[in-house]
């Protein structure tokens, strides 16, 4: 177990602050299962594109921690952005996921794609965990509704073999954003979690954890120029704001071709990766 500065600071309910809304409040489908299997039921047959493009570039980073001969665990594999690609380097893939649909989905996929050495199993990681050990355990993004995260993070820590891997991807903000903010002065909804709440939780924990960040870019692409100004002006919390303003700030972002609408988000991702400790959950 690693112990460097010990920090007079509870990581743990950073986080749980970190999931309520600019109100305080904790959404529904942070405590409620129901609702968020309806909102997974909802989501999986509108996802029109099979993967994101910006996924791309953290799966080959990934790819690099597994063997052709490992059992690989992934946790809450959604649909499916790292999960194909890993079935298809590794001996197995197990799946551990909270919502049947997102399970009855990649169960459809994996078949047709013929990865039949993936299995999957339906349960919260933080409070079920199969009982084997695995060469890789990863999970990239699956983490927002995780409030036993301390637990969450010891039973992957717990279930590897060799590595622990844990996928985020982090600001910085859509840029017009924080324009709107500096120049206007509105409240504006920012993130309020980001991957460094999880590296100085597995720090507290005794985990000497690796990070590499990643340079991503993802286009949104609009078909109207209300939708345009509805999906980016929608994070200004001011009731009463110039909108005019706004939109001549959000516009310098916005490039026009084919009769649409792009806007260019550059951001990141971090991976965390450690080897496992011998610790448990403290009291």
């Amino acid at each position: 177990m690693y112990h460097g500065v010990r920090f007079d600071m509870n990581f743990k309910q950073l986080w749980l602050e970190g999931m309520k809304d600019w109100n305080g409040n904790l959404p529904e489908r942070m405590s409620d299962d129901a609702k968020e299997e309806a909102f997974w039921e909802g989501f999986i047959p509108k996802k029109t594109d099979a993967l994101d493009d910006y996924a791309a570039d953290i799966r080959q980073e990934l790819l690099q921690f597994i063997e052709p001969t490992d059992h690989v665990l992934e946790i809450g594999p959604g649909w499916g952005n790292y999960t194909f690609a890993a079935a298809d380097k590794a001996s197995s893939l197990t799946c551990v996921d909270s919502s049947r649909s997102v399970i009855h989905h990649l169960q459809k996929e994996t078949k047709r794609l013929g990865l039949e050495h993936t299995r999957f199993i339906h349960a919260k990681w933080e409070e079920s965990v199969p009982n084997e050990r695995f060469d890789v355990v990863f999970g990239i993004n699956c983490y927002y509704r995780m409030q036993e995260i301390d637990r969450a993070l010891i039973n992957m820590n717990n279930a590897s073999k060799r590595w622990a891997i844990i996928g985020l991807t982090t600001g910085p903000e859509k840029p017009h954003l924080w324009e709107i903010h500096r120049k206007l002065g509105y409240k504006v909804k920012f993130q309020r979690r980001d991957y460094i709440y999880l590296t100085n939780l597995l720090y507290e924990l005794g985990i000497d954890v690796n990070c590499k960040m990643l340079n991503l870019e993802r286009t949104y692409r609009y078909d109207s120029e209300e939708q345009l100004l509805k999906d980016n002006l929608a994070p200004i919390l001011d009731a009463d704001y110039d909108r005019k303003a706004a939109e001549k700030i959000l516009k310098h972002f916005v490039t026009e071709e084919n009769g649409g609408f792009l806007y260019r988000h550059r951001f990141k991702a971090a991976l965390l990766y450690w080897k496992p400790e011998p610790i448990n959950l403290k009291e």
